[in-house]
């Protein structure tokens, strides 16, 4: 905030901020004839679009009153963007100008009363945002003149002698004249009057915890080891920092990955850097791994079936004294079942680390470049990091299987020791004024004079701290897994204050130190055949253009990037939201950019977007890209790119839903190849001109996510792609890690049913490893004092938030011990069905909960079931079961050797809730020789042995007679319940469990720092909603809700909360998106169920009611045409769709159907009442609705929405509120009415306007929907 006073009127109170597109048209009505004097006819949003820096002022009304665009170039015809500080020193004496520590203003408008004050405060602002800055350059064409109130703050440059130019004159404006960098000295006694106000500003603790002369004290103790320092600014103290050498080093290197800073001690001979060797264990016996000949000989089930993480697995220490980690695209780390109790948790660090995990002289460890290699090596021979894994899971369960032990004692990985002197410094305590702490950074300088012998400066803050000025300039340290440090480490090098940083092209005199900086780095060697075909021809053999440059420092390459030409641009345009960030139409196709490589040594990381914003104006860019494949990716896919060390500099960008387009009846109206062309998904990475000098805003809070299930996916998936926010540190417990990290494979897909909210594609899309850290375990303990969360009785992970969302899993099913021989039936059962089974599994029955133990089932039928003519039991009535039912008759299991008993109905519907697809399914189990058998419950596993190892027979309760089975394998999809040790660390936290994990409207527990969502959680009994929980509503949807709670938090941009807000209505939210359900049924049947979220009832009994609308049906579930339900609610909109078809379903297709009236759909109901639909799949594939299938249309009606809403001009009611008047009367519309209204939108230009922007919504989407004529064509 700051204060304007005009020529002649009252001061006015503006606020600077980032300019945005929207602003244009305000910016434009500033314009007068001195501006286009100046700097020409622009186009003013493609200027705000390639801007560095763009500034606006605005006063509380949101008025826009002054407004600036700032480049890293000069706007002078004939000066190479690319190479304008050759041509800069040329003509002018100033030595220190370089393109980091300089712009230029290409624009400038203001009110004419307000000109001069915005100006000044406009250069205010754009030194403070960029603290390097120190010189701002207007350049004033021949015949022109700066503005008055440029005048003021500018003067003119004078050239060298002898030089003259008719490119006009270029003016100057340098800091010291508006943000000076600060004088910093010693500190006094005398200072502590000045400082005690801003320490008071900021916390009284201090104060309360020694004193009010604390400060005075302190200075007054400085000695060799303690300084004290402060900044003046006109004989006034505004800031101070004390510093001293007391670090304990060695606990810091226990606690973070200090490795590429040698510890923060001196290099020593005696340093102990390399881990001792571990024997490597030997390898299990070899099982069949070709899958026999069968029906399903096209999918792939085997090959994913062994690459499967495994529960609880222990990763290897490397050579660099490390846990083994995910560090590149190619690699996801072999795991393999912990043993013992001293066996170590599988730990994952996010990707976007990866370059803290390194050696004091490379990139990477030399301990992970071996690990990487032989990765790279595996995955370019097919084979799988995980590849033994789920091997080694069926292994395991061939013998005795053993109680879980508590791993209460975890031995340390090993860590390095260095022996060699200290090196570093710490920051004890800084405190500054608010109204320069931009310039924080100015006490290092003095900082490290005080302390030379040493090469590093430290400072450790509290997870909650929000990341203030100066440590923007620090480095992150990671930390070590096993850390429960409550402390982040900031890390910054004495190299850090040279200014002499700077880009160039690459030359060959390069290849040296290139090959020196990244020897280590994953896939260094396409790094360096890229550098050297640079060298060579500055082209692909191809002709892709190829850009190299090296970031130097004191002559030493200290960063290194290689660029091509984004040759895939339709595709990303058309497959990601890249429009999120820039408009596509303003910048040219050779202007976007691919990123291959980008490597910066560590110490140098506060450099890395200045790197970026170089690389952008030498290679004539103006936005990068960078994908990241997903671990299972071919290797040709993926070995043109290396992990690059700016993840957290670029911005990740969601992935767009696809048309499934029919192609044969488009023919040439399709859209082109570029567009539709198949590649292997990947997640996107962007950086433009727009975001290289805007910081993203820093949150260290630990969030811990407990609970891989679609809600706890979509809170992480809704808080990474935070373009603005960077989390630090986001975790997720699970057994498995994070889903979809497997290759692809139809047939281990097909174990469960599809829910829709995310599938193989939507993981590799998001890449959420690239930004969460994964500990592979259960939750066992919650230590709510210490904010700890326990894994698998050992591990501790700390949190400062805890979200609770593990969702419920099929258990193990107890049987009931019911007497057989005595005639016991379903009534007269001695235990319930529903108790916990509490002894040791046997070793063939499987629960299948995710894909990981799908792949173990599937492995376990092609490697031993399918050998013998043993009998399968799946017990469930789930649609899991008739799934799973479906995938062992399309493996090659004959039909009489699969046993489907299903348990009594828990609902009075099935888990189709038609009796049409019941039936079918029935019929089509029968026809394929499975045996179904209807209401039985578990009694006996091999009789009623007391110890079953191995289930050879199970034996059933039923209404009647008991029935006995012969058994091979059990495969239990009987009923979904809380994992009992996700129950048992709830409850001993003395959490509010009720049945449920008990929670409020804002997913509240009774513990403020513990969240709770998804199927595990009730609401309060307050709000009287017993029935209703998230279970009713879609999983995704309400991770994203519990998401955006969660960032009120930390988001700048929203309503703060610092408290759980009252509730004085108690009403539960209200989700509005689908649920639905899909899977592959038996006889080959593609099922899709889309519905409105609500609770379970018999479809007889709603249809029953009187405000239930009506259904359409065309086709017969076995029959041709197929069947296709649709109900059409009291209002006349989509409220459900259900199909059974032998035939692929374009499932995201439909799903955009749900919703929208059905007079969206050409009339569908008068059609259908006309006869004129005969089958719905053909006629919702018909090119007139493919735009409703479009991922903007959703957007589009909105915005009509918004049209129908607004008043077209002063004095004339809007469309909407016009229909509310009449539907007011609560009297029926009658045609005079109707006829009245549709006049009204005629004549008030509301309908021209609806067309007008649906004609532009067709234009702007043209790529995705060239079938539509546009206006001229015909």
């Amino acid at each position: 905030m700051a204060t304007i006073t005009p020529v002649d009127g009252p001061p006015e109170v503006v606020n600077a901020r980032r300019t945005e597109s929207l602003d244009a048209p305000h910016i434009i009505k500033l314009v007068n004839s001195s501006t286009d004097q100046l700097f020409g006819r622009v186009n003013v949003v493609n200027l705000i679009e390639k801007a560095v820096l763009a500034v606006t002022l605005c006063n509380d009304k949101e008025e826009i009153l002054g407004h600036a665009a700032f480049f890293d170039y000069p706007n002078i015809e004939g000066v190479d963007p690319s190479t304008w500080e050759e041509w800069f020193h040329k003509m002018f004496d100033t030595p220190k100008t370089s393109a980091l520590n300089s712009l230029y203003m290409h624009y400038f408008v203001a009110k004419k009363e307000y000109a001069s004050g915005c100006a000044r405060e406009i250069i205010r602002t754009a030194f403070n945002a960029v603290p390097d800055l120190h010189y701002l350059f207007l350049n004033v064409p021949m015949k022109a003149y700066p503005d008055a109130s440029l005048d003021g703050v500018f003067q003119q440059l004078p050239k060298r002698e002898g030089v003259s130019s008719t490119q006009g004159a270029l003016f100057a404006c340098y800091r010291h004249n508006h943000v000076p960098v600060l004088h910093v000295r010693k500190a006094t006694v005398e200072d502590h009057d000045d400082l005690t106000p801003i320490f008071n500003r900021h916390s009284d603790m201090l104060r309360m915890a020694y004193g009010d002369f604390f400060l005075a004290e302190l200075i007054e103790a400085q000695d060799d080891h303690m300084q004290c320092l402060v900044a003046e600014v006109e004989g006034t103290a505004v800031g101070f920092m004390s510093i001293s050498n007391d670090v304990n080093t060695d606990m810091l290197n226990e606690c973070f990955e200090l490795g590429s800073f040698h510890g923060l001690k001196k290099p020593h001979q005696d340093d102990d850097l390399i881990p001792p060797k571990t024997p490597t264990p030997s390898p299990p016996p070899e099982l069949a791994e070709e899958r026999p000949a069968s029906k399903a000989s096209s999918t792939k089930s085997a090959a994913s079936a062994k690459e499967a993480p495994v529960n609880g697995a222990p990763s290897e220490p490397t050579d660099a004294g490390t846990e083994k980690k995910s560090v590149s695209r190619q690699s996801s780390k072999q795991s393999s079942r912990a043993t013992s109790p001293t066996s170590e948790l599988k730990v994952e660090k996010k990707l976007s680390d990866a370059h803290m995990r390194e050696s004091s002289t490379s990139l990477l460890s030399e301990g992970q470049g071996e690990d990487i290699a032989k990765e790279a090596e595996r995955v370019q021979s097919g084979q799988s990091s995980r590849k033994s894994s789920v091997k080694e899971e069926v292994i395991s369960r061939l013998g005795t299987p053993k109680p879980i032990t508590p791993m209460t004692q975890l031995p340390k990985r090993f860590v390095p020791i260095y022996k060699g002197a200290q090196n570093a410094f710490s920051i004890q305590l800084f405190c500054i004024d608010e109204r320069y702490e931009m310039r924080s950074s100015d006490f290092l300088s003095s900082a490290f004079e005080l302390f030379p012998q040493y090469d590093f400066c430290v400072i450790t803050v509290p997870h909650l701290v929000p990341e203030f000025p100066l440590i923007q300039g620090f480095v992150r340290i990671t930390p070590r897994s096993p850390s429960t440090l409550p402390q982040e480490l900031y890390v910054f090098h004495r190299s850090g204050l040279l200014k002499d940083f700077h880009v160039r092209p690459v030359c060959s005199k390069d290849l040296k130190g290139i090959e020196e900086l990244v020897k280590t780095i994953n896939l260094n060697d396409n790094l360096i055949k890229d550098i050297q075909q640079f060298n060579k021809a500055r082209r692909d053999e191809d002709g892709t253009e190829i850009k190299a440059f090296v970031a130097q420092c004191q002559d030493q390459i200290v960063g290194v990037a290689v660029i091509r030409r984004e040759e895939n641009i339709e595709y990303i345009r058309s497959h990601y939201n890249i429009e999120d960030f820039i408009y596509y139409n303003h910048h040219k196709r050779e202007e976007h950019g691919h990123l291959h490589h980008f490597a910066l040594n560590p110490v140098f990381t506060h450099m890395s977007k200045m790197f970026i914003k170089e690389i952008l104006r030498q290679g004539k860019k103006t936005s990068l890209y960078f994908p990241l494949y997903p671990a299972y990716t071919n290797k040709e896919a993926v070995d043109q790119h290396s992990l690059v060390t700016s993840l957290n500099d670029m911005v990740p960008v969601r992935a767009r839903r696809q048309i499934t387009y029919p192609l044969e009846q488009l023919s040439i109206n399709a859209p082109s190849d570029r567009v539709l062309k198949k590649q292997e998904p990947y997640a996107l990475n962007h950086i433009n001109r727009k975001l290289v000098l805007e910081p993203k805003v820093t949150i260290n809070a630990r969030i811990v996510v407990v609970g891989a299930s679609n809600v706890g996916i979509g809170f992480l998936e809704q808080l990474a792609y935070c373009p603005h926010l960077r989390f630090n540190n986001l975790t997720l417990i699970s057994p498995h890690g994070l889903p979809g990290e497997m290759a692809p494979d139809e047939l281990r897909d097909q174990m469960l049913g599809n829910d829709f909210c995310y599938g193989q594609e939507n993981y590799a899309n998001i890449s959420l490893r690239t930004w969460i850290n994964v500990v592979y375990g259960k939750m066992t303990n919650i230590d709510r004092k210490k904010k700890l969360v326990i894994v698998n009785n050992g591990t501790v992970v700390p949190y400062d938030h805890l979200i609770i969302s593990v969702g419920l899993q099929y258990q193990i099913p107890a049987p009931t011990d019911a007497d057989l021989d005595s005639g016991v039936t379903n009534a007269e059962l001695p235990n319930p069905p529903d108790r916990r089974y509490f002894k040791n599994p046997p070793k063939n029955l499987f629960t299948i909960n995710d894909a990981y133990d799908a792949a173990v089932a599937l492995y376990w039928i092609e490697n031993y079931l399918l050998k013998s003519q043993r009998n399968l039991i799946i017990y469930g009535s789930t649609l899991d079961a008739f799934c799973c039912a479906q995938t062992l008759l399309t493996m090659g299991v004959p039909g009489e050797r699969i046993h489907l008993v299903q348990p009594p109905l828990l609902f009075q519907a099935t888990c189709f809730n038609n009796p049409a697809i019941d039936s079918t399914v029935v019929k089509s189990l029968e026809s394929s020789g499975v045996h179904v058998y209807s209401d039985h419950v578990l009694a006996q596993w091999n009789d009623g042995a007391d110890d079953c190892t191995e289930i050879s027979s199970a034996s059933f309760t039923t209404n009647k007679q008991p029935t006995r089975l012969e058994c091979g394998a059990f495969f239990s999809y009987y009923k979904k319940a809380v994992d009992f040790e996700a129950f048992r660390s709830i409850n001993d936290a003395c959490l509010v469990y009720d049945g449920k994990l008990v929670i409020d409207s804002a997913f509240h527990t009774n513990d403020v720092s513990i969240r709770g969502a998804g199927t595990i959680t009730k609401f309060q009994r307050k709000y009287h909603a017993d029935q209703w929980t998230h279970a009713n509503f879609n999983s995704k949807e309400v991770g994203v809700h519990l998401a955006t709670e969660m960032l009120r938090l930390f988001d700048p941009t929203m309503e703060p909360q610092t408290a759980p807000p009252e509730e004085t209505l108690n009403l539960i939210p209200i989700y509005r998106n689908p649920k639905i359900q899909g899977g592959v049924l038996p006889g080959g049947y593609n099922y899709l169920h889309i519905g409105k979220p609500g609770l379970d009832m018999p479809l007889a009994d709603q249809m029953a009611q009187h405000d239930y609308g009506k259904e359409y049906i065309t086709g017969a579930t076995d029959g041709s045409p197929e069947y296709f339900r649709i109900h059409v609610n009291q209002y006349n909109n989509i409220e459900t769709i259900t199909c059974v078809s032998k035939s692929s379903i374009p499932s995201s297709n439909f799903v955009c159907l749900y919703g929208l009236h059905e007079r969206c759909l050409n009339n569908m109901v008068s059609r259908f009442n006309e006869g004129l639909i005969k089958d719905f799949y053909t006629y919702f594939l018909e090119t007139w609705s493919l735009a409703m299938y479009h991922d903007r249309f959703t957007d589009f009606r909105d915005e009509v929405r918004e049209l129908l809403s607004n008043s077209p001009e002063k004095g004339i009611e809007a469309v909407e509120e016009k229909v509310r008047q009449i539907i007011d009367e609560d009297v029926p519309m009658n045609e005079s009415q109707k006829e009245q209204l549709l006049k009204i939108y005629q004549e008030t230009g509301t309908k021209r306007a609806v067309d007008t922007r649906f004609l532009s919504f067709l234009s702007y989407n043209y790529y995705h929907l060239p079938m539509y004529a546009k206006p001229g064509m015909v």
